[in-house]
Formats: structure tokens, sequence, C-alpha cells
């Protein structure tokens, strides 16, 4: 009986071990993030805008509240952060937390982000963003950040 069920585990692993792969969608989300983190380290707030839908419903939840279109976001991460000072600005990333499909066109990503600054100070939150599969790519419609 032991061995049987020590076959039946060693056959069932290769499965669990594929599970935890991420899908070519969450690769290709993934990829988006790092590219805005890249925008953001490079001090070049329209590359790490890049990540956002240009529809005019997308929308930004901050602690002032909401924020929706484009436009308007990179208005306020011009007033907010000081771009030409990677001092200030700090260097931007993110690790993946949770990413689930909503349909074959959406996807929900959740991450942590993480502003590193020279002097060895850091700050955390996470993200939770709401992913459109759009004719160039994937790009975020919703984004709640804290």
């Amino acid at each position: 009986m032991h061995r049987l069920l020590l076959i039946l585990a060693l056959v069932a692993a290769p499965a669990f071990a594929t599970a935890a792969e991420p899908s070519p969608q969450q690769r290709a989300i993934e990829a988006v993030m790092a590219d805005s983190a890249g925008g953001w380290n490079a001090g070049d707030v329209n590359r790490f805008m890049a990540a956002y839908s240009e529809a005019p419903e997308t929308s930004f939840v901050t602690e002032e509240g909401l924020v929706r279109g484009k436009a308007e976001m990179i208005a306020r991460y011009k007033a907010k952060y000081d771009f030409a000072d990677p001092a200030k600005r700090g260097a931007l990333s993110f690790q993946s937390v949770d990413f689930r499909l909503l349909d074959a066109t959406h996807a929900l990503y959740v991450g942590q982000w993480t502003l590193t600054y020279p002097d060895g100070k850091s700050a955390k939150g996470y993200t939770s963003l709401v992913m459109a599969l759009e004719k160039d790519g994937w790009r975020i419609v919703a984004d709640h950040s804290s």
C-alpha cells in the first residue's frame, strides 16, 4: 500500500510543478510591469505610464480619491514625484503576489511595489490592477494602489 501511494505521489508531482509555472498571460503582464518600472527608474513618466490604457474610463484609486484618465494620472505623478531627481524619485520594482485570468481578455494582477532610495530607505505597498488585452498588448484599466 505504501509503495502504491509513493508511486502515485511521484506520478502526480509533475502536474503540481507545472501548475506553479506562470501562464503566458501572466508573463506578458509581468513584462509590462517591468517595463513600466524601467520607465520610472529612467525618470521617463511617459514610459512608466505606457502600461495604462488610453481609454478615458481608465481609473486610479489613491488615498486622495479617484483619478480618471491617463492625462490626469500623468499630471498627478508629475506633481507628486520629481522625475528629474533619482534620489527623490527612488527606484521602483514590482513583485507578483497574485494573478488571475478573469476572462480571455481581462486579468487581475496583484503586486507589491517597492521604492528604494539611494540613502537606503524604502517604501512599500500593494497594487491591485485590472488589466485588459488591447490591440497593442496588456494595459491597466483600473489601478488601486496603497
